[in-house]
């Protein structure tokens, strides 16, 4: 058999990535934030690029400093949190689906 005989996939030949017709938009992306000592936390931001703007521009630049940097916390009100980015040894971001039917 020759061809593309597969109906869920666009693209050509040329590399192009497939793409699924069913792909979903995050709505929201959870960073994990592992600190030294074991301690975990999670934020949240509303899109990547509002992540990699706070990381990039706080994080990355003062990344072996032990003052205190702040980490946004949008969801929650008059809540904030700092951290000392040298003390980060690990990050890890995860996209975030919600359905038209939240389940609790």
């Amino acid at each position: 058999m020759t061809g593309n005989t597969n109906p869920t996939r666009t693209g050509d030949a040329a590399g192009e990535p497939r793409k699924s017709r069913y792909a979903r938009t995050p709505t929201e992306y959870a960073v994990h934030l592992l600190i030294e000592g074991g301690h975990r936390e999670e934020v949240r931001f509303a899109t990547i690029q509002d992540f990699q703007k706070w990381y990039s521009g706080e994080l990355v630049p003062k990344s072996s400093s032990n003052d205190f940097i702040t980490v946004p916390i949008k969801n929650v009100q008059g809540e904030y949190m700092v951290l000392r980015p040298s003390r980060v040894i690990g990050i890890r971001v995860e996209p975030v689906f919600s359905s038209s039917v939240e389940r609790y």
